[in-house]
């Protein structure tokens, strides 16, 4: 079993595009989309919700308004402001505190401190998970909440679902679409990954966002190629992210023209490939090949190879059997 991650420095950059056709072209491979703030390869996919899970990524205090005693220790200690005179009162005090759940960090020193006990501290629902249909696959995907953190273990847990349900289906590839920039997140998606395809363009930014991502995988020692998207637009800076990735030791294993017809093909819910074989599909066509021999040529990997990062989640089984996935079309 091979692990592909899809990156990129930025947003915007048509990474989720790129995996989108990628999905269509492979054989036997589990979808997972990673970039769980903006979970945009549903948009081309097309799922079909088979098991639909809460994350929690921690925990978050709240005053029991009838215990409060209104003594104000909570907001002395917390560090994070999070924590106001403005409760409504009880029998004890006419005002009591109260939590902000935005500004809470979780960090559990003011339940730790409070001396009545007021303060309750139980897990938050930072997010949710989803294990999907699509008719190319099995996926896994999921949607961090508004203001929520923690992206780092739902990306960890995403990962370790995919894995499960590779080695449940005996499928050969996991192909992940990775979150944008260098952050915690992006570190959750490569880490234990057997090759990494960053997608940039070229434009100055992309020039500098491809710079910082290149030292990231070069850190974790991952194989990394590069893809440059909508190359046609500025050939000169294209050609400085040629010579760049030359000095980085990054092989280019693909140019994508811009093309309006991906724009096309995503307001009919399909990837490029799916929608037309010319232009841009050729070219995606043309760099999944040279992908392709680039994971062949990867050492085989076990189902159960250890990772840097603790992949949340390992241990949940995956009740669904194959037959449960059906063709939503």
């Amino acid at each position: 079993m091979k692990e592909l991650v899809v990156i990129s420095g930025k947003g915007g950059t048509g990474k989720t595009s790129i995996v989108g056709a990628f999905a269509t072209l492979a054989e036997k491979a589990v979808l997972a989309d990673c970039d769980v703030d903006a979970p945009d390869l549903a948009i081309i996919m097309s799922p079909f919700t088979l098991r639909r899970e809460s994350f929690s990524g921690g925990s978050r205090a709240r005053i029991k308004t009838s215990t409060c005693a209104g003594c104000g220790t909570c907001r002395e200690v917390c560090r994070f402001g999070a924590i106001s005179h403005e409760g409504p009162g009880n029998e004890i005090v006419e005002k009591t505190f109260k939590v902000d759940p935005i500004a809470c960090e979780g960090c559990g020193v003011c339940s730790y401190f409070c001396p009545t006990g007021a303060l309750i501290f139980r897990p938050a629902i930072n997010g949710e998970w989803f294990i999907s249909s699509t008719r190319v696959g099995p996926m896994v995907h999921a949607k961090l909440g508004v203001a929520e953190e923690n992206s780092g273990k739902l990306v960890n847990l995403v990962r370790a679902q995919a894995r499960k349900i590779a080695g449940e289906e005996d499928l050969d590839l996991i192909l992940v679409d990775g979150p944008p920039g260098i952050g915690c997140p992006v570190i959750a998606s490569i880490t234990g990954s057997d090759l990494v395809l960053v997608v940039t363009e070229p434009t100055l930014s992309g020039l500098h966002d491809f710079s910082r991502v290149a030292d990231l995988t070069e850190h974790f020692g991952i194989e990394t190629l590069l893809l440059i998207n909508k190359w046609d637009l500025n050939e000169e800076l294209t050609s400085k992210l040629e010579g760049l990735a030359q000095r980085l030791n990054v092989r280019v294993v693909g140019r994508v023209c811009y093309d309006k017809a991906i724009t096309e093909a995503q307001i009919r819910k399909q990837s490029i490939v799916e929608y037309q074989n010319d232009g841009a599909a050729l070219e995606i066509r043309d760099t999944w090949a040279e992908v392709s021999r680039a994971l062949a040529r990867q050492n085989s990997v076990q189902l159960d190879r250890p990772s840097s990062l603790a992949l949340q989640g390992e241990q949940t089984q995956f009740p669904i059997p194959k037959s449960q996935f059906p063709n939503p079309n």
